[in-house]
């Protein structure tokens, strides 16, 4: 009972932190309340984020801002053609003596502190760069020089380049799979927003601009423990579990449950995805969700604010029609939510 008590008290304590979290990333990421409570869920599910958006929309400022909120150490690396794993964990040089000398890279420059790593264009870069990363998110480590890293509270955001296709890899459904959520970030609707973008020289300069986020509002090294404490303490009723089983049933076999997508052979369209790990992750983000609005219990309402994000870029879609699958897989989501009834 006392530790209960005790996790309860945490929950709590956490959960306030966690709203201020928020709150300080708001201060200079405008009019994108519903992407900042996204990476908040995949902060505390411990789960890693490939963001989509226009360049110019903010991504970087928004994760600058995240990593200054979390604590710790941010490091960015650009995705371009030549990039070679090697270039990710050391650089060699000439020193001002014309000697060889071997730098970090941005992997190992900031050891264990590093809290958050971001990929910039990553489908620019090779497959080999591609499997470097997938170890790194999988197991958050990486070997070299005869030794084992360790990024105990690295949490890995990248983003690809969806308008110029030149010279782009994509990424394996196996990397993908890695991801947590894929997160759109697009040009805020809010005049207010807009017009303070805009014209408020206080979001012309982005160093000036991150100084107003209270740094280390979270603390890297207790994400972990939290993380575990709120999976542990949210809880899903035996109702709940058999709303999620079904929506799992409908997603991977729309047709035997009278779903259809206009314009779509429904026998050919869904050609794989949607795993058990998929599914785990949808949960685990639901439990964030249903902790930060102050419950210790799923209802529908959480597994459907995290369903696209989680679900989406694993359901592979036949070839013929993966030139619209955003658009095709958000109406077979749709329909998905219409046919299998919530409790």
């Amino acid at each position: 009972m006392r530790l209960v008590r005790e996790s309860d008290a945490i929950l709590s304590d956490w959960r306030d932190r966690a709203l201020r979290f928020e709150g300080e990333i708001g201060k200079v990421v405008l009019g994108q309340a519903r992407v900042i409570r996204l990476l908040t869920i995949a902060t505390f599910a411990r789960g890693h984020v490939l963001l989509e958006g226009d360049v110019g929309v903010g991504k970087t400022t928004l994760l600058r801002a995240l990593a200054r909120a979390i604590g710790g150490s941010f490091e960015r690396i650009e995705g371009t053609i030549d990039l070679m794993p090697a270039d990710l964990i050391y650089h060699a040089h000439l020193g001002e003596d014309g000697k060889p000398r071997i730098d970090p890279g941005p992997l190992l420059k900031q050891g264990e502190n590093l809290s958050v790593f971001f990929f910039n264009e990553i489908n620019r870069a090779r497959p080999q760069v591609h499997s470097l990363l997938l170890r790194l998110m999988a197991e958050r480590s990486v070997s070299a020089f005869n030794r084992e890293y360790h990024f105990p509270h690295v949490q890995v955001f990248a983003d690809r380049n969806r308008v110029e296709r030149e010279e782009t890899f994509e990424l394996p459904a196996a990397a993908r799979d890695r991801f947590l959520m894929e997160v759109q970030v697009g040009t805020p609707t809010d005049a207010e927003a807009r017009r303070s973008l805009v014209f408020d020289p206080r979001f012309h300069n982005v160093d000036v601009l991150l100084r107003d986020v209270e740094p280390g509002v979270l603390e890297p090294e207790a994400l972990e423990t939290v993380a575990r404490i709120i999976q542990i303490g949210v809880h899903a009723s035996p109702t709940l579990e058999a709303y999620v089983l079904a929506l799992w049933d409908a997603i991977r076999d729309p047709r035997q449950h009278g779903i259809a997508v206009e314009g779509v052979d429904m026998a050919r369209f869904i050609q794989g995805g949607a795993s058990p790990r998929g599914l785990s992750y949808l949960v685990r983000a639901a439990r964030v969700r249903a902790w930060l609005e102050g419950r210790d219990m799923i209802v529908p309402e959480d597994v459907r604010a995290v369903f696209p994000e989680v679900m989406a870029h694993r359901i592979f879609v036949d070839p013929v029609y993966e030139l619209r699958r955003e658009r095709l897989v958000g109406e077979l989501i749709a329909g998905v939510f219409a046919r299998v009834p919530a409790p």
